[in-house]
């Protein structure tokens, strides 16, 4: 059998439907595998940066492996970036670069390349991945395959990279006689052990149970690790269950329906007012699955629920006390814990904390800081977030971009029941989300795509428009368009004396609705709030893509935002310091 047809074989039995590639001379023998097939499809991109974000959506949709592939050299370089993300953001996807032959690899040569497009891409992709290895036996295949699926989705996932020469690519193989990772000790030392027994984890959920109990201001914060741990089911239970109000992370938004009475919002540097004001008041913190960085803490990472006891809950060992110390640390796979305290909470009332659900739905009455927004000839970004989240669906898939767009629909977008909202966390990648839509609608068809995307972030891979187009998937591009990177300007402003070189200064867009029409896709310019509801209705009910240019002021700005070096519960614009040292049933910090 030619090796080539086995790697595609391989991937059919491991439920893979779809392979994001752009293709070279160095994989075309994997591809013309895939092309005699009926039970895999090749989705063809513009950029292997696009290739690897949508393997990261369609794996995140689905909870399956991603699949991208791309040839050598700079088609492996051009990857990078979205390797990094799956690393950061934990999505299970499994790259394969071609490689030149063999006999024109360089190996140990003290020259800088032998063969054509040869470059070292395992070395370079080491440290943002779980494991890559470049293969040059042929009868190494299976053993290298099953290793890598298995080191993705194992533990806490992430990305492997498989790097195949050409001539190992076209070799036959004997698929009886090949070795399997499964028998080799190997094999064994991979397997992820919990810090307890079972009676260990008992005890363990015995003591969270009290800690629950005894609380009399409670908080959930919901990370980005339940979806990650397929948990979302289990999480939702135990809200049920203990009745304790919910923030989430900007990874964590899609774990709950925002209609659910125990949402109050997202926390962190650009979080809602009233989550942070929520979680800084807390006097129990149970955190499941986030890693705690400084977006969502702030940069005094002391002062971080600083009166809570604060209970940990992660697969990674490495995130557990690494950047803010808790009480209790709990290494477990987030689904199986919740399992198991869900199973003893049913012996258990719930807790008693409707004044705290007095003080937190006063924070959120008194201090969601777009609630009370008046509608203005100037299109205020929140309100149209609102407002298209009020039209869109269940099963609608939002996929954000990086920058202010992301911000405003983190703050503004109320997801529904089974909708999900993808976006790059860890990474931060502008040029993300058209291309997520992509793997996203794959693993997804027959939904909606939203893609909120700015000015600055469409043009990262706005080449994709052409696949979109070309596969007429039903993707709604919105274009928060203020004509400068405005994440950047704002920081500017507050820290450069607003010196605009780079945001404003030398940066330039195009017509977009011009250029939707040049890909054939149908584009409309929203300049008032008194059109969107009938626009927004309009575009999501037509077929295929559309584009809509939603038109901002140029100085249009992210608020509520954390100033460095505040607490949490201190955003500009700043409260007055008496008002502020009246709602806090903590104590304040010193200037």
């Amino acid at each position: 059998m030619k090796l080539s047809d086995y790697i595609i074989d391989f991937l059919v039995n491991e439920g893979v439907t779809h392979i994001f590639e752009l293709t070279g001379g160095a994989i075309t023998h994997i591809l013309d595998s895939a092309s005699r097939r009926e039970d895999i499809q090749c989705v063809s991109v513009h950029h292997e940066q696009a290739g690897a974000f949508a393997a990261e959506g369609y794996a995140r949709m689905n909870s399956n492996l991603g699949v991208a592939m791309a040839t050598s050299g700079p088609g492996a370089l051009n990857m990078v970036t979205g390797i990094g993300s799956c690393y950061f953001d934990s999505v299970p996807c499994l790259f394969i670069t071609g490689q030149v032959n063999t006999y024109e690899y360089k190996f140990d040569k003290p020259i800088r390349q032998l063969g054509f497009q040869e470059t070292d891409i395992v070395n370079i992709v080491k440290p943002i991945s779980k494991y890559a290895e470049l293969i040059i036996d042929a009868d190494k295949i299976r053993y290298c395959l099953e290793k890598a699926v298995f080191i993705a989705r194992n533990g806490r996932p992430g990305p492997v990279l498989l790097d195949i020469p050409m001539n190992v690519q076209r070799a036959q193989i004997e698929p009886k006689k090949l070795a399997s990772f499964f028998d080799s000790n190997e094999y064994k030392s991979f397997q992820v052990q919990n810090d307890w027994s079972d009676t260990e984890i008992d005890q363990v959920i015995d003591q969270v149970i009290e800690s629950i109990t005894q609380a009399e201001r409670p908080l959930i914060l919901a990370g980005g690790g339940i979806r990650t741990a397929q948990a979302t089911q289990e999480v939702n239970e135990f809200i049920e269950k203990t009745n304790i109000p919910v923030v989430t992370s900007l990874m964590g938004l899609d774990v709950i329906a925002h209609d659910n009475p125990c949402f109050y919002g997202m926390i962190g540097s650009y979080g809602n007012r009233y989550s942070n004001l929520t979680m800084a008041n807390c006097d129990l913190l149970l955190i499941l699955g986030s890693r705690l960085d400084t977006r969502q803490t702030g940069a005094r990472i002391d002062t971080f629920a600083r009166v809570a006891k604060k209970i940990h809950v992660d697969i990674d060992p490495t995130e557990l006390n690494s950047k803010i110390s808790v009480n209790q640390a709990v290494r477990c796979d987030i689904k199986q814990f919740l399992k198991k305290i869900n199973i003893k909470l049913d012996s258990i009332d719930k807790p008693k904390i409707s004044e705290w659900y007095g003080v937190i739905q006063t924070y959120k009455s008194n201090y969601n800081d777009h609630s009370n927004c008046i509608e203005t000839n100037n299109i205020d970004p929140n309100l149209f977030i609102e407002k298209l989240s009020s039209l869109t669906t269940e099963g609608d898939i939002i996929c954000l971009d990086v920058g202010q767009n992301q911000m405003w629909a983190a703050q503004s977008f109320a997801i529904k029941k089974n909708q999900r909202m993808l976006t790059s966390g860890g990474m931060g990648a502008m040029g993300f989300s058209l291309p997520a839509s992509i793997g996203a609608l794959k693993a997804s068809p027959g939904n909606n795509a939203i893609v909120l995307t700015g000015d600055g972030g469409i043009q990262i891979n706005i080449q994709e428009l052409e696949t979109i187009k070309n596969l007429n998937l039903s993707t709604k591009i919105f274009t928060l368009n203020n004509r400068c990177l405005g994440m950047i300007t704002q920081f500017q402003e507050l820290y450069f004396e607003g010196r605009l070189q780079s945001s404003v200064i030398g940066y330039s867009c195009p017509d977009f609705t011009k250029l939707a029409d040049a890909y054939g896709i149908p584009a409309f310019t929203l300049t008032t709030l008194n059109d969107a509801d009938a626009l927004i209705k309009k575009v999501l009910s037509m077929n295929g893509p559309v584009l809509v240019d939603v038109q901002l002021e140029q100085k249009t700005v992210v608020n509520p935002k954390l100033e460095f070096n505040r607490p949490i519960e201190d955003m500009l614009p700043l409260l007055d310091r008496d008002e502020l040292k009246r709602i806090m049933l903590i104590d304040l910090l010193d200037e």
